[in-house]
């Protein structure tokens, strides 16, 4: 994946929650200090799929498989953690408009996913 600087199209995320545009992104993306590439942008894809496509509550266990799984290729989870330091699944989730699942953050222990 490139590393591209360019907004995508919201028809460019068909499972997208209806109140989130890639705007949105782009906003928190700035207030904490990421800036946006093509593989950020997968991330956010994937992660709008995986809930549409899973009903009932998400395990984080399960999502992280499942990322890891999806990004294999360019080095899973250790590429997640490089382009999402505030974990893939909690701050890959806030990016993508979505609920982080329950215990994505738990700070008493000093851990992110």
């Amino acid at each position: 994946m490139s590393d591209d600087l360019i907004t995508p199209s919201l028809t460019e995320f068909p499972n997208a929650p209806v109140s989130w545009s890639p705007q949105d992104s782009e906003t928190i993306a700035e207030a904490e200090g990421l800036d946006l590439t093509a593989d950020h942008w997968a991330v956010i894809q994937a992660l709008q799929e995986y809930f549409a496509r899973n009903d009932g509550p998400i395990k984080v266990r399960e999502l992280q498989d499942a990322l890891h799984e999806r990004f294999h290729q360019i080095g899973g989870r250790r590429k997640l953690f490089q382009i999402l330091p505030g974990g893939p699944v909690a701050q890959g989730c806030r990016l993508a408009g979505l609920q982080s699942p329950p215990g994505s953050v738990d700070l008493s222990f000093g851990s992110v996913y």
